[in-house]
């Protein structure tokens, strides 16, 4: 497995970035003309520093390096399906598979959040009651009021959501962290080093709001109301504060760079 993955890209060199992003798609023009790639919303989610961060875009063939635990991988979302199986997404779930090994930090999101449980041995499917998507509440189940990552949370919080495929069973040994009334899989957390949110911490009322706007007739066909989305939008910090303590807790020692939270 070591020879598919790019080793001029190693991260043994001294001062490489602690953070790669692993961007798996990039958005409609549309939504990119207004409000940047993936890269940027990630950059702005996390709070840290843009030298801090590697991009490697595997959608596009872009060769990952070596997984390496003294370093934090963020899996994008996409505006692809999983249950595709695309070259691509087929080699970055097995580097997933090989990062998760060797103990590097993960957290994936939407698609990286169903591409990390289907790598590690879950199911992924289309779900059986179509979209989710809008500002939506999130609840911490048991487990997720107790763990590390989320127990300082409110148990209700809000998050922004859009997505019609879902993971359908969870790996050997993941636990559920948090759940919507759509979704029982919005938080799952794998091992101390690895976790996945269905919702997006990276994207804004803003985003969201651009995201329905562009879905409006497709959501009108499948009996959601447009408008009210709109009207219930609002800002989801705990959400968003999720993937910036997980970055926070995993970067290196040596590394000063995120920002005041």
């Amino acid at each position: 497995m070591n020879n598919i993955f790019s080793q001029k890209t190693s991260s043994a060199r001294v001062g490489f970035p602690p953070i790669l992003l692993i961007q798996t798609g990039t958005p409609p023009d549309a939504l990119r003309e207004q409000h940047g790639d993936l890269p940027v919303w990630f950059h702005q989610a996390m709070g840290v520093k843009k030298e801090d961060i590697q991009v490697v875009k595997v959608y596009r063939g872009e060769a990952l390096p070596e997984p390496d635990p003294r370093r934090i991988a963020v899996i994008t979302g996409s505006w692809d399906m999983v249950t595709d199986k695309l070259p691509w997404s087929e080699y970055t779930a097995a580097w997933i598979r090989h990062a998760f090994a060797a103990n590097m930090p993960l957290f994936g999101v939407c698609y990286g959040h169903q591409l990390m449980a289907y790598a590690l041995g879950g199911t992924v499917d289309y779900h059986p009651q179509g979209r989710e998507m809008g500002c939506l509440n999130i609840s911490l189940t048991q487990a997720g009021i107790e763990d590390s990552l989320t127990g300082a949370f409110p148990q209700k919080f809000s998050a922004n959501l859009t997505h019609l495929q879902t993971v359908t069973t969870l790996p050997p040994g993941a636990k559920v962290l948090a759940s919507s009334r759509h979704d029982a899989h919005q938080i799952v957390r794998y091992s101390d080093k690895a976790v996945s949110t269905q919702f997006h911490p990276e994207v804004t009322p803003k985003i969201i709001a651009t995201m329905i706007d562009l879905r409006s007739e497709a959501l009108l066909n499948e009996g959601y109301h447009p408008d009210e989305m709109q009207k219930a939008l609002r800002d989801a910090p705990e959400a968003r504060e999720i993937l910036k303590v997980f970055v926070l807790a995993h970067m290196p020692p040596e590394s000063e760079t995120i920002h005041s939270l």
